[in-house]
């Protein structure tokens, strides 16, 4: 590992933040809660506005599939190209408590009963060692196929929930238009279908994957069907067939863009449904958790190895995996909310590289979180709304055994944004960009992350 030596947060872009941290009180969540509520209102309006069909596929207009998928044509491009996993964990995890710097004397005082110890921490260096809760992922730490980034994020302070979310996943300060930097990835192909970019663990898309591109959204691959008004016979093949014929009836004679995405829906659901037909049983003896709270997380990586194998050209896969918001119960280094959360994380992670085998040879993994958590502990034994974060790599590419980036320190009166935060040192889009730059050199970074400078991380190889 190469040393991480104390230098200034890098330069703030030239986008305005959106909220000012100096002056915004601490929201202690409520608008996140709301943020997610909102976001399951949307897909329940949608639902209901569609007669009982979900709103899942996303592009220059909504468009209705039957429980959930679409692509253009009928002879998607193969998957034997690379493929991206953005794990999204929402609601902000704590970076200090997963990849902890026990080698920073401010680090144990701050935290007088939720520290990590040091004899706890695994592939631990003079600086850093890892939660044990991610002792699943040492084989591939070991192999050099795992990394972390720490002290990175945004260039500038943003502690909502929801516009840190928003300004993160859209990575754009020069467009007013929501669109996620995703979608502008798979965008660039002028045939690009919706299984480029698929979100799993939800009908109702994050802004990550929004925008003209068509995307596709879902909670797993088993709600892929063309179902109808009446359940009693959406399990009969005759039905099922008599069903689409006069769907595509109906939209074979519609035109402008509702009649293509209707069309391009009942493509969609044809070729996905075959994908999704049988049960999938996992490889080299993989075996996904199956109890809380891995169990949604878990269900959606096992559903993106069955994507990834079903050859009908995915690019980019988003998953959500939270909640990380404990201003209060955070808990031990062995029991509580954290812990749980982080064990989930590991258990399935594990599971999916594991299932993979020498598919990992074309799958990158990544994770991101909206902002971290203060360095001290509060009254209520959890943490604040803070700045700086960590990020962890896995699989293809990753020049792994090692943490990535340049430690800024825990106490750095200089800086203008601290306020018992970490300082952000790495721009997220940096540590993004050059997964993008090594396992998909095809796509331009200036058109993913306009008004960007790129800057060389070293996390890739």
């Amino acid at each position: 590992m190469s040393p991480m030596n104390p230098t200034n947060p890098t330069s703030p872009m030239s986008r305005p933040m959106r909220t000012d941290p100096a002056t915004a009180a601490d929201p202690c969540c409520a608008e996140y809660r709301a943020g997610l509520s909102r976001r399951g209102f949307l897909a329940g309006l949608g639902a209901a506005a569609l007669g009982g069909v979900a709103v899942s596929v996303f592009g220059d207009a909504v468009r209705q599939v039957a429980y959930a998928d679409t692509t253009a044509d009928t002879t998607p491009e193969s998957t034997a190209g690379n493929v991206l996993v953005v794990l999204s964990l929402r609601g902000a995890i704590d970076g200090l408590g997963v990849v902890v710097p026990h080698g920073d004397s401010a680090y144990a005082g701050a935290r007088p009963t939720i520290a990590v110890p040091t004899s706890r921490l695994l592939a631990a260096d003079s600086m850093f060692g890892l939660h044990p809760g991610l002792a699943p992922l040492l084989p591939w730490w070991r192999s050099g196929q795992f990394a972390a980034v720490q002290a990175v994020g945004l260039p500038m302070p943003n502690r909502s929930h929801f516009s840190a979310m928003e300004e993160i996943e859209e990575a754009d300060p020069t467009e007013a238009v929501r669109r996620g930097w995703v979608n502008r990835m798979i965008g660039m192909d002028a045939t690009s279908s919706p299984t480029e970019a698929v979100h799993l663990t939800s009908a109702m898309p994050p802004t990550l994957v929004s925008g003209p591109a068509p995307t596709l959204a879902a909670d797993r691959l088993s709600d892929i069907a063309l179902v109808g008004a009446n359940p009693l016979f959406d399990t009969d093949a005759s039905w099922r067939a008599r069903r689409r014929q006069g769907l595509q009836t109906v939209w074979n004679g519609a035109g402008g863009t509702l009649g293509d995405a209707g069309r391009q829906a009942l493509t969609i659901t044809e070729v996905l449904a075959q994908a999704a037909a049988t049960a999938y049983q996992p490889q080299n003896g993989a075996t996904y958790p199956t109890d809380w709270p891995a169990t949604d997380l878990a269900a959606a990586l096992k559903d993106t190895a069955q994507l990834i194998r079903a050859d009908v050209g995915t690019e980019v896969v988003s998953i959500d995996f939270g909640s990380w918001d404990y201003h209060a119960d955070y808990g031990t280094v062995d029991s509580g909310n954290m812990a749980g959360m982080v064990g989930a994380l590991g258990d399935s992670i594990a599971a999916f590289l594991t299932d993979l085998g020498s598919d990992l040879d074309r799958v990158t993994v990544l994770t991101i979180s909206e902002f971290g958590r203060r360095l001290g502990e509060n009254g209520a034994h959890g943490l604040d709304h803070g700045w700086g974060n960590m990020m962890l790599l896995l699989g293809a590419g990753v020049n792994g055994g090692r943490y990535h980036g340049t430690w800024p320190g825990l106490t750095d009166p200089a800086s203008p944004y601290v306020d018992d935060d970490l300082a952000v040192t790495t721009d997220y889009r940096d540590v993004i960009g050059e997964v993008l730059a090594k396992r998909f050199p095809d796509r331009s970074l200036a058109s993913v992350f306009p008004g960007h400078q790129q800057a060389s991380i070293g996390v890739m190889s």
